[in-house]
């Protein structure tokens, strides 16, 4: 919603807003552009009379503002809605959805376009380092990240049947958001229907080896589609993984040179092929993109180094999901020396973790950790439905849960040496514990080998 407000705000419109606990970097380019963010969700507001209430999936019947705005007869719109309307209309749109990688696809997409000359629109769901911001008006091509979570109270459909692509990348798909989809088959509904939106001259990108994507598209397909990830269609030949991740990027038997491509895992490695995959379909030269992609910055809160204190470096990563966290954890383990040790520090957030839904996959999701500790708050909404010391008891005394966060900063800082890498992952706030930790460090005296 911080996007569709800075969309809203290019476009010439006075922009307010309100939340609860906005952090960084959001709350940074809000304040940049000049949009005023209320806490809280206060009937009072109504006194502001704004044209039109712009409405995102976070809040629900029972919320303060909404029973107002319901009981005055405003006018209301939800944020995709919005942006399907005012914002992408008459655009070729390049739509990415998928499970896991859309934040980073679609900033590689955007930047390909970019240094293609396009220079395009964009509504991503973090912030690309190569732009700063995460939403931009642009031009003719518009990349927006499609979330198939739902609209909002009153639209239960997904977020992305409102974007109505022309090029639509399908990462990959898992059961997640326990909270609205009662399983896999659900979501492989909503997925059909956005299929549905696509025009024959438009093109699905598609993980190939995504057995649940297979049968999204056994239900109905009107489009062209292109795969990846399988050696018939875009994929990734002499692979090298390390400090330097690179490979050659082909397409069935042409190739198109070599990447060395600055973000670690096979994950990103897949989520090139499907970019540079995306661009073709806009004109855009496979070797162009290539060229793009070995200058790519990364996303904010991904894998991101905020800081190294006395040989210890802290990383910041939005990964919720047990599929992701064991993706993130094998990135940095190959990014980093053989003896070097990884902290992983989690706070199970989302809804489908809170609910415990994925709870047993955790300790192999964490197995690539040398010690594990995760916050488990017993009140207000972020408490968890499942019992973390009992979840995680497969780690033996490699994993710790902690109620109380100043406690599990102090334990990590007691357990930390030099050459260690704590890697906290959260797609919230996270109390701050990332400047928490970095401080605490400072204090700490010299011990166990710290520099």
């Amino acid at each position: 919603m911080g996007g569709v407000a800075l969309l809203a705000r290019a476009a010439g419109h006075r922009v307010t807003g309100c939340d609860a606990d906005i952090y960084p970097p959001m709350s940074e380019q809000l304040a940049a552009a000049g949009i005023e963010i209320i806490e809280g969700f206060d009937a009072s507001q109504l006194a502001l009379r704004p044209d039109l209430f712009v409405i995102g999936n976070v809040v629900r019947r029972g919320n303060e503002l909404v029973e107002a705005i319901l009981e005055a007869g405003v006018r209301y719109v939800s944020g995709p809605q919005w942006v399907g309307e005012h914002v992408l209309t008459g655009r070729h749109v390049l739509a990415v959805a998928g499970t896991h990688g859309k934040t980073t696809t679609a900033s590689m997409l955007a930047w390909i376009l970019e240094c293609a000359g396009h220079a395009p629109g964009f509504l991503i769901g973090g912030v690309p380092r190569n732009f700063g911001v995460s939403a931009r008006a642009g031009g003719p091509l518009f990349v927006i990240e499609a979330d198939e979570y739902d609209t909002a109270f009153f639209d239960k459909r997904a977020k992305f049947v409102h974007y109505r692509p022309r090029t639509v990348v399908l990462n990959n798909l898992e059961f997640d958001h326990a909270d609205i989809y009662p399983d896999l088959a659900a979501i492989e509904t909503q997925f059909h229907h956005l299929l549905r939106t696509v025009p024959r001259s438009g093109r699905l990108i598609v993980n190939g080896r995504d057995a649940a994507l297979a049968r999204v598209l056994a239900r109905g397909l009107w489009s062209e589609v292109e795969r990846f990830d399988v050696a018939d269609g875009w994929h990734a030949l002499d692979v090298e993984e390390g400090a330097q991740h690179r490979f050659t990027v082909a397409r069935g038997a042409e190739q198109y040179g070599r990447l060395t491509l600055p973000l670690a895992g096979a994950f990103n490695r897949s989520n090139a092929l499907a970019a540079i995959a995306a661009a073709q379909h806009v004109g855009v030269p496979p070797g162009l993109a290539r060229q793009a992609l070995a200058h790519f910055a990364g996303v904010k809160r991904r894998l991101e180094p905020r800081g190294s204190v006395r040989g210890v470096t802290v990383y910041d990563d939005f990964a919720h999901h047990p599929t992701a966290i064991a993706a993130t954890l094998a990135a940095l383990r190959r990014r980093i020396a053989p003896h070097e040790r990884i902290l992983a520090v989690l706070e199970p957030r989302s809804n489908t973790m809170k609910l415990g839904v994925l709870a047993a996959q955790l300790p192999d999701a964490l197995a690539e950790a040398d010690q594990v500790f995760c916050y488990c708050a017993r009140s207000g909404r972020q408490a968890l439905a499942w019992d973390p010391a009992q979840v995680l008891a497969p780690l033996g005394a490699r994993a710790r849960s902690f109620e109380d966060l100043p406690a599990l900063v102090q334990a990590v800082v007691a357990a930390a040496r030099a050459g260690d890498h704590v890697l906290v992952m959260s797609n919230g706030s996270f109390g701050g514990i990332h400047e928490r930790l970095l401080a605490a460090l400072g204090r700490q005296p010299a011990h166990a080998g710290m520099a």
